[in-house]
């Protein structure tokens, strides 16, 4: 699911013809707001299988810095590429916003977050 949506839709979304950027950003809100809903639900499974199962000490800590790496997302970074988002939909037309190093530091945490996912899908195996 991160790769599909945060490295293939999400890019690929703004090159579709017709997509503006406020359309583009409002998709975007919407889905990211369901992934994060759907890792979420996912994270509780994980914290009560690693709970009630007998995981190594690898797979636990792996479980952990992924739940500490949704975490930084949904506190941290998430609130600030809203008000971003925020700012770009409210702006007069053709506005031009600095970039944002939020979205840069997302994109960073969610290429660590894979990484632990693939780590510890192996480390399962």
């Amino acid at each position: 699911m991160v790769i599909g949506i945060s490295f293939i839709e999400a890019p690929l979304k703004f090159r579709a013809p017709g997509v503006t950027i406020p359309l583009g950003l409002g998709i975007g809100r919407l889905v990211f707001r369901a992934l994060n809903v759907v890792e979420s639900v996912l994270a509780v499974g994980l914290v009560v299988a690693v709970a009630l199962g007998r995981f190594a000490g690898l797979a636990s800590s792996l479980v952990a810095l992924a739940l500490v790496l949704l975490v930084v997302q949904l506190v941290a970074i998430r609130p600030r590429l809203n008000r971003r988002t925020d700012r770009v939909l409210n702006a007069p037309d053709g506005a031009d916003l600095p970039r944002s190093r939020a979205h840069v530091a997302y994109v960073a945490v969610e290429l660590l977050k894979v990484v632990t996912l693939v780590v510890l899908g192996i480390a399962n195996f």
